[in-house]
């Protein structure tokens, strides 16, 4: 198949990993680390490591990352990530992203949502960033959607049991966190953001595309 890419517009939606990036919390403990490899570089040949917390930057969780004994990364099929997706304008929003936030909206079942929020244009992922609360979640689980992701470092926060993280796991929704939506419009588009596979975690990093 030929594929006419004059024709594509392609975003990327990825965070870029690097030592000095935003982290959840803040916590210098999460924050990256890219290391020359002065074994392993000699004379023309070059290599890296990199230390990170996979919960870095645009990621995938897995049902593990919460529930003790549920699935692991492996479990999720390429096709749930490469998938058309709706991205959902709500910069309007302040705090968190509740069911009357979503009330109205055009969701439907079996879709993949994208929800842009002020995250994306102010400097608050490691504080009080946006988030999805657990009546929004609650929503979405209703309507039946296949995934979720949000340009926050973590889908919830300031919820102690987790609710929204465990409601969308309950109903096999994916969680895609750690976004970059700032260029990107309200609409229809093709998701790429393939994680990658690291057996037996709870989390894994994708690089994250929008395809219109």
């Amino acid at each position: 198949m030929i594929i006419d890419t004059e024709k594509m517009k392609v975003y990327d939606i990825s965070m870029p990993v690097k030592n000095d990036m935003p982290v959840y919390g803040g916590k210098e403990g999460k924050r990256p680390r890219i290391l020359k490899e002065p074994e392993f570089s000699k004379g023309h040949v070059y290599e890296s490591r990199i230390e990170m917390n996979l919960h870095t930057g645009t990621h995938v969780d897995s049902p593990l990352h919460m529930i003790p004994g549920e699935a692991p990364m492996e479990k999720y099929k390429p096709e749930q990530f490469i998938t058309g997706c709706y991205l959902i304008d709500l910069t309007d929003v302040i705090e968190k992203i509740t069911a009357d936030d979503l009330k109205g909206r055009r969701i439907r079942k079996g879709d993949f949502l994208l929800l842009k929020t002020q995250n994306s244009f102010k400097d608050i992922l490691e504080g009080a960033f946006i988030y999805l609360d657990k009546t929004g979640a609650a929503y979405l689980n209703e309507i039946g959607i296949a995934g979720v992701g949000i340009d926050a470092l973590g889908i919830e926060r300031a919820q102690p049991e987790h609710e929204t993280h465990i409601q969308l796991f309950g109903k096999g929704v994916v969680i895609l966190e750690g976004l970059r939506l700032r260029d990107v419009e309200e609409g229809e588009y093709l998701l790429c953001a393939a994680p990658v596979l690291i057996p037996g975690t709870e989390a894994a990093p994708a690089r994250a595309f929008l395809i219109r």
